[in-house]
């Protein structure tokens, strides 16, 4: 019997899901980060103990892996070589992709439109007429524009530029001082911060918009986010769809700018929808 894995994984963590061959679901679970360009070492271990994890808990042995065939967007694939490491997945049959794919792929189906997928990272893409088009997602340090890691980041650069006196220290940074300790302590947090630790920090700017500081690092995330959308729409405007975990946040503050349509799956159907494209003849 042949068994369809689907992996849907990010900065944040990754979730799976194993179905038959009829798509009948037999597990869905839940593990740690998987992006490929921060930590190698640390996705292939998550993606294996996850898939070890739906098998046992779909009543199958761990054997049953040489029986699978594999999805995979992950986070950071655009970014690295994936023939230098997709041999060691243990699956019977595996394609790689960006999880911009997989978003792209669960949000439209086959129809035409823009997904913005903001979580820890964020990348934009468009299907126009069966054609798949992608910008954005360089990862947190040249780019990931508005997403959670970056966003976390610019709130302590924000935080700090309040304490050298050259922007009020609102609330907000106040709060981001009190809550990391101290001014002192925020090069020391960011010298060794990961994007999901700076991503912690992002939920914050919008519980409080009317903070002069939120709202000032949301304005320049928001045009940055407009300007990469404005990109995917040239030619015949589409709607867009907001997925990730920040997703509906930029919609409610932005999605007023362009045609908007809810998202018909997630992106873990995405990974799904690849599975089943590699299904034995």
């Amino acid at each position: 019997m042949q068994y369809f894995l689907g992996v849907d994984g990010g900065g944040t963590g990754c979730r799976l899901r194993l179905s038959d061959a009829s798509g009948r679901v037999l597990a869905e679970v839940a593990e740690g980060p998987a992006n490929i360009s921060t930590d190698l070492e640390g996705t292939l271990r998550n993606i294996i103990a996850g898939s070890q994890s739906a098998l046992k808990s779909a009543g199958l042995p761990p054997s049953a892996l040489e029986r699978v065939s594999a999805g995979l967007g992950l986070a950071g694939v655009n970014v690295s070589d994936s023939a230098l490491w997709a041999g060691r997945l243990p699956f019977g049959r595996a394609r790689v992709v960006t999880d911009a794919w997989t978003s792209t792929r669960g949000a439209l189906g086959e129809s035409d439109g823009i997904v913005a997928a903001i979580g820890t990272g964020s990348v934009f893409a468009s299907l126009r007429g069966g054609h798949y088009s992608q910008i954005g997602g360089w990862g947190f340090h040249l780019g990931d524009e508005g997403s959670g890691a970056v966003l976390g980041r610019m709130r302590l650069a924000a935080t700090l530029r309040g304490v050298d006196g050259i922007a009020p220290l609102t609330p907000l940074g106040r709060a981001t001082l009190a809550d990391l300790g101290g001014a002192a302590a925020l090069p020391g947090f960011a010298k060794d911060a990961r994007p999901a630790d700076y991503a912690r920090l992002a939920p914050a700017l919008f519980e409080d918009p009317d903070d002069p500081m939120a709202d000032a690092v949301l304005n320049t995330a928001a045009e940055d986010i407009a300007a990469l959308i404005e990109r995917l729409q040239e030619g015949s405007p589409l709607p867009v769809t907001w997925t990730g975990g920040l997703g509906p946040l930029w919609a409610a503050r932005i999605g007023q700018r362009w045609p908007e349509r809810a998202p018909c799956g997630t992106a873990l159907d995405g990974a799904m929808a690849l599975a089943f494209s590699l299904r034995e003849a």
